[in-house]
C-alpha cells in the first residue's frame, strides 16, 4: 500500500474508533490528539523499506532495519506492537510525558497499517518470526494505486457518515454471533486440549 493509502486507511481508523467507542478513552480523545497521533504512525511500519516516504527521511535507520529483517518483516508483526506499548506504556525516557489518548493513537495507527497491508497480496507476518503471511487480497499491489485511493476514501465516507447507532447494532449482533460460535466451539477445544 502506498503512504497516501496509509494515511487515509488510517484517518478513516481513527474516526471510526473515536465514533463507535471502540474504547472508552478512544470514545472520549481529543481529535487533536488523535488524528495526527493516528497520522504520524500510521507510517512507521514502512521503516523497513529505505524506499518509503520515512525510510528516504531516516535511512541511517531504514537501512540497517532493512537489512536485519526485511521488508515486511518485523515491523509488520505484533511483537513489534508489542514491544512499541511496552515503551510508551514505560515512558521510556521515563520524563515524557504522553497522554493516554496519544498513547491509544499511536497504537491504532500503527496497527492501522498493519490491517491496511493486510489488505494486499503480500499480506503480512504478524507472527514473525514464524514466516506465514495473513492476509485478505482484497486490494491490488500497490503498483495500481487508484483502487487503494478509492476504497480508503470509501471507508473513510462511511466512518463520517454512517450512524453510530446502525454500527453499535453490528457490533452488537456480531459479539452474539460469536459468543454463540463460542460456545459450541468450547468443547471441542476443551476436548482437545484435554488430551
Amino acid at each position: 500500500m502506498t503512504a497516501e493509502g496509509h494515511l487515509l486507511f488510517a484517518l478513516a481508523t481513527a474516526v471510526a474508533a473515536k465514533r463507535y467507542d471502540l474504547t472508552p478513552i478512544l470514545s472520549a480523545a481529543d481529535w487533536w490528539h488523535l488524528i495526527p497521533a493516528c497520522l504520524l504512525t500510521s507510517l512507521l511500519p514502512d521503516i523497513d523499506h529505505p524506499k518509503s516516504l520515512l525510510g528516504r527521511r531516516l535511512r541511517f535507520i531504514s537501512v540497517p532495519i532493512s537489512r536485519i529483517f526485511g521488508h515486511r518483516g518485523f515491523t509488520h508483526s505484533l511483537i513489534a506492537v508489542f514491544f512499541g506499548v511496552l515503551l510508551l506504556v514505560n515512558k521510556l525516557p521515563s520524563d515524557l510525558f504522553i497522554p493516554k489518548d496519544v498513547i491509544q493513537g499511536m497504537v491504532l495507527g500503527y496497527l492501522s497499517h498493519i490491517l491496511a497491508d493486510m489488505l494486499t497480496p503480500a499480506g503480512v507476518p504478524l507472527l514473525w518470526p514464524c514466516r506465514w503471511r495473513f492476509r485478505l487480497p482484497i486490494l491490488p499491489s500497490s503498483k495500481y494505486p487508484q483502487p487503494e485511493r478509492y476504497f480508503c476514501i470509501v471507508l473513510l465516507t462511511f466512518a463520517v457518515l454512517i450512524p453510530e447507532s446502525m454500527t453499535r447494532q453490528w457490533v452488537a449482533v456480531g459479539t452474539q454471533q460469536m459468543n454463540q460460535t463460542w460456545q459450541q466451539w468450547a468443547p471441542l477445544f476443551s476436548r482437545l486440549t484435554h488430551q
